[in-house]
């Protein structure tokens, strides 16, 4: 069995404040985008578990700290049968500690694959309890598309399909951040901006749901759009890579939108469609370049049926 596992962009990333937990309580609208890691899965007997990698991106760890392997656990402790077995060969496409929630895609690939790969009757309500317990955003690549998404980003709400729109991704291959850095940053820096309960959350989440639900949230192209990303605010002034390729892209043609993605360092643009995505790349490219920054291009990705494994 072959599965992808699509990155995601945020269209929107905004923090509410701190709640009880300690996590930061958000408002979010999440895309899906075609540009994807591939997991293969088989069967082993006797409870076997492997994990082995192709990557074009650099190392990920294949031992018990890697998601793909704590989803495939999670899995067998839900269902008490230790004795499941699999070999995973991932194929890493997505650019690693770069807000575009490659692991937690791969992880949340894993659930849906090694149910259907072992027969397990677990309903969908199942697998997002397991993947929210896994990490923030692997509910969200569950089922993929354009999903509101609030309290630590595992509450989903869906919205409709958008276009197909082509999006730009640039990204300094020799930088990361770490989220956890990213939002002690926030904090520090945006905490007098916080609410402090669910009467300060809801006009807000309100708010979003009303902007995104419009048939349209994007300006004509020849107003382009900063999305809002809280994260960006704190991040951008702190890696000079950020600022460069969001220079960068605002001088793009045809640009519609433009942000950050997640707690970054990957930039973004959105364009009418894949071509006009490809054709801002070229053009870009020896200002990316001379800037250390990579370029992928890619599109919108629609939601996935509920609780289907794509495989062949």
């Amino acid at each position: 069995m072959q599965l992808d596992a699509p990155a995601k962009v945020n269209l929107h990333l905004e923090v509410l404040g701190l709640r009880p937990d300690g996590f930061h309580e958000l408002a979010m609208v999440m895309q899906t985008i075609d540009l994807a890691d591939q997991l293969t899965l088989e069967c082993l007997p006797q409870g076997d578990l492997r994990l082995t990698l192709d990557s074009t991106t650099g190392p990920v760890p294949l031992d018990g700290d890697n998601l793909i392997l704590k989803a495939a656990e999670a899995l067998r402790r839900e269902v008490g049968r230790p004795d499941l077995g699999a070999a995973i060969h991932l194929c890493k496409r997505i650019p690693i500690g770069a807000g575009l929630a490659g692991g937690s895609s791969d992880a949340a690939a894993a659930l849906r694959g090694l149910c259907t790969l072992w027969q397990l009757p677990l309903a969908m309500e199942v697998l997002e309890r397991l993947a929210a317990a896994i990490g923030s955003d692997v509910p969200f690549c569950l089922r993929g598309g354009t999903q509101l998404c609030f309290g630590r980003g595992e509450r989903l709400e869906p919205l409709p399909d958008l276009p197909p729109l082509g999006v730009l991704l640039l990204k300094d291959p020799g930088v990361s951040v770490a989220t956890p850095w990213a939002y002690s940053l926030c904090r520090q820096r945006l905490g007098a901006e916080y609410g402090s309960d669910e009467a300060a959350f809801e006009p807000r989440r309100q708010a979003l749901r009303q902007r995104f639900g419009q048939s349209s949230p994007w300006p004509p192209a020849e107003q382009p759009q900063a999305l809002r990303n809280d994260l960006q605010r704190v991040v951008a002034p702190e890696v000079p890579s950020v600022r460069a390729g969001l220079e960068r892209l605002a001088a793009a043609p045809g640009l519609r939108a433009l942000a950050m993605s997640g707690s970054g360092p990957t930039l973004f643009g959105l364009f009418d469609d894949l071509e006009a995505a490809r054709c801002a790349a070229e053009d870009l490219s020896p200002a990316a370049a001379a800037a250390g920054l990579q370029t992928w291009t890619s599109r919108f990705r629609a939601a996935l049926p509920p609780h289907t494994a794509s495989s062949r």
